[in-house]
């Protein structure tokens, strides 16, 4: 796989961070776990359940050498999303990116989870919104 790079960006690989100081372009000629800068989540920006998942895997590969912490805490908030999901895609979703935590394909599943940022954000919406029964 061949990864194009900008001056002063940054890619984590392994749990190595690099950082480029020109525009370079890497080839990872083998199996790797990485992300790039861009793809990183912030953790002020983990603001609701499923960027929270994100967050958590997004540790997991980060720092594939040390995944214990992060994997309980996936499993506990995994659980929990499970018990108040309603909505057949999330809960699908779920499942499907709990299988590929299993099998250590966090990018995968990183992917996943980021497919859902929309409809739990349309059920966030859904929420917030006030009916006209419950208005009267």
């Amino acid at each position: 796989m061949k990864i194009s790079l900008r001056a002063g960006e940054r890619i984590y690989i392994n749990g190595a961070v690099l950082r480029v100081d020109r525009k370079v372009s890497v080839e990872l000629v083998n199996d790797v776990m990485f992300l790039l800068e861009g793809q990183v989540m912030q953790a002020p920006d983990a603001t609701t359940a499923m960027r929270q998942l994100y967050f958590i895997v997004q540790l997991m590969l980060m720092n594939p050498t040390d995944v214990k912490d992060a994997s309980v805490l996936y499993a506990q908030h995994h659980a929990a999303l499970l018990v108040v999901c309603e909505n057949r895609e999330m809960i699908d979703g779920l499942a499907a990116i709990d299988e590929l935590v299993e099998t250590t394909r966090y990018f995968e599943a990183l992917k996943r989870i980021r497919a859902l940022f929309p409809v739990e954000q349309a059920i966030l919406a859904g929420a917030a919104t006030v009916s006209p029964f419950e208005a009267a």
